[in-house]
């Protein structure tokens, strides 16, 4: 406990890193890069988005959004990560700690609604293709998005909430930065918070998967009962998001084992693992989209072959 003035402020010390007095300039450097690389890749596609009207439409205002909150779960957790590499004690207030285990998780789970109303944007247009214009409005759009941050937030705001005041037995954290490793930080863990926990685990990542899977389930049926230009339709628009989805399940998984075996886990494997959760995606969504949606590849192609000319 440490004492600013009038004010009692709890710190955190983060007990993640690995060998950090030997190579804490190849870390920041490599995170840095990889940081600037993720705020680069995402903001060009979104530029493209935003400046393009043959994008305005569901799909890449979708995509647009997810890459938007690539952006701000990068900008929550590498800033402080970077200062850590080069500072003498890795240390956090407990307040700040449960504002990004707050965003943390409320950004991660945006992505599964988001990839959700993909999903749902994708099915429509190939299964209902006439019925596209009027289902998929700029206000059935716009609620889509809206729900995707709001639920999220509302539901994990409850779980942090609750344990704001919680009394601390332990002020080593076993990670880089705060996610629910901070319940093992507790006296007493509620069983309250820890069901309420698995329900919001469900609402916003288990079921949307479960939509997920089976909206592209039908998509495949239909596709391959139809002719040639649908199934190439299908497989154009749908690969990039099904590649994000497997990043995604296979990240959410890595974050419960961490926390979950947090003390049977070698430190640095715990280490590398918990820094891939927070580089894959950020750093691979724009490429995979880029890659693999013609519309935003060719508007990429021009803008380079631009910069090549001049």
């Amino acid at each position: 406990m440490v004492m600013h003035g009038e004010l009692n402020v709890t710190y955190i010390t983060l007990d993640g890193h690995v060998e950090l007095h030997i190579y804490k300039y190849l870390y920041f450097v490599i995170m840095l890069t990889v940081y600037i690389l993720i705020f680069i890749c995402n903001s060009i596609i979104l530029g493209l988005v935003m400046i393009h009207k043959n994008l305005h439409e569901p799909m890449y205002i979708f995509i647009a959004a997810l890459l938007l909150n690539s952006v701000l779960f990068s900008t929550n957790i590498y800033p402080k990560l970077l200062i850590d590499f080069l500072s003498q004690k890795q240390i956090i207030s407990y307040q700040v700690c449960l504002f990004q285990c707050f965003l943390f998780y409320s950004l991660y789970c945006s992505e599964f609604l988001l990839l959700a109303a993909m999903a749902y944007d994708r099915y429509v247009a190939i299964c209902k293709p006439l019925q596209y214009p009027t289902i998929m409005r700029k206000r059935t759009m716009i609620i889509l998005l809206i729900l995707a941050w709001l639920l999220p937030a509302c539901q994990v705001a409850v779980p942090v909430g609750l344990n704001a005041n919680n009394k601390l037995c332990s002020f080593t954290l076993k990670g880089v930065f705060c996610n629910n490793s901070i319940n093992h930080l507790y006296c007493d863990s509620s069983r309250a918070v820890t069901i309420y926990g698995v329900v919001v685990l469900l609402n916003l990542v288990f079921f949307p998967m479960l939509f997920i899977l089976f909206t592209y389930a039908k998509i495949l049926i239909i596709s391959y009962q139809s002719c040639g230009e649908v199934r190439r339709k299908a497989a154009q628009t749908c690969l990039p998001h099904l590649l994000v989805l497997i990043n995604y399940s296979c990240l959410v998984t890595y974050d419960i084992i961490i926390v979950r075996m947090a003390s049977d886990f070698p430190k640095t494997a715990r280490f590398v693992m918990t820094l891939q959760i927070v580089m894959y995606n950020p750093l691979f969504n724009p490429i995979i989209y880029g890659l693999k949606l013609r519309e935003i590849s060719k508007h990429l192609k021009r803008l380079f072959c631009q910069h090549k000319l001049k």
